[in-house]
């Protein structure tokens, strides 16, 4: 079963969250509600998201103060946050919403196709993390089984083969990591185009430690 990724949808209006549910539906994925920046920061104990959608005018806790908190919390620092806003202040407004720790910033009312499209993105993204994360895990247990096999090589065999299967796996990450990323490279969308970029970063990583694990290596 393909695991779905969850998109955080934060807003005190619950009309706003059905418009939203209702433009992402198509994707696919897993739809979490938050009504205030409180109930947002108690999902994300949790549960992991793709990305956050994220209202910015909220009573009590609004956008800014939220993404904050997020941005200073280890477990949550790295997920990407879209702001969405009913107004406009300017310039000034929108680099706040960026400083604040935003990929993305767009007012209300906005094109349902383009919102859809950037989330795409970023589920497309978290989705090669998580194969990235269970490579990792795959390449983690052949370490620690090498480190078990005698000296007589009873394993090699076994090692060889989880060896290339595993190889196999990250070559065709790395290949859809390289695809989206070209298809990113003429993007405006710098926070998606740097997201892409330590992934790529992550994947080259992992490319050096399994060809270390290859015979004759070192």
């Amino acid at each position: 079963m393909v695991q779905k990724a969850k998109i955080l949808l934060v807003d005190d209006r619950p009309e706003n969250l059905l418009a939203l549910e209702a433009i992402l539906s198509a994707l696919d994925q897993t739809l979490v509600r938050a009504s205030s920046g409180e109930e947002a920061l108690k999902a994300l104990l949790t549960d992991d998201f793709a990305v956050i959608l994220l209202d910015v005018q909220m009573p009590g806790m609004d956008g800014f103060e939220t993404a904050a908190h997020i941005k200073r919390r280890e477990r949550t620092r790295d997920i990407p946050i879209i702001f969405l806003t009913a107004i406009n202040h300017g310039p000034h407004h929108t680099f706040r919403g960026y400083a604040a720790g935003a990929v993305d910033y767009i007012s209300k009312p906005f094109d349902p196709w383009v919102l859809r499209a950037k989330v795409s993105v970023f589920v497309d993204l978290y989705m090669k993390n998580v194969q990235l994360r269970e490579q990792a895990s795959l390449l983690r247990l052949q370490l620690d089984g090498g480190r078990g096999d005698g000296e007589d090589g009873t394993g090699e065999g076994e090692s060889a083969g989880l060896l290339a299967e595993l190889s196999a796996r990250l070559a065709a990450v790395e290949e859809q990591a390289e695809a989206l990323s070209k298809q990113l490279s003429d993007s405006a969308d710098s926070g998606a185009v740097a997201t892409a970029a330590h992934l790529e970063r992550k994947l080259t990583g992992l490319r050096r430690a399994l060809d270390a694990l290859e015979p004759g290596a070192g």
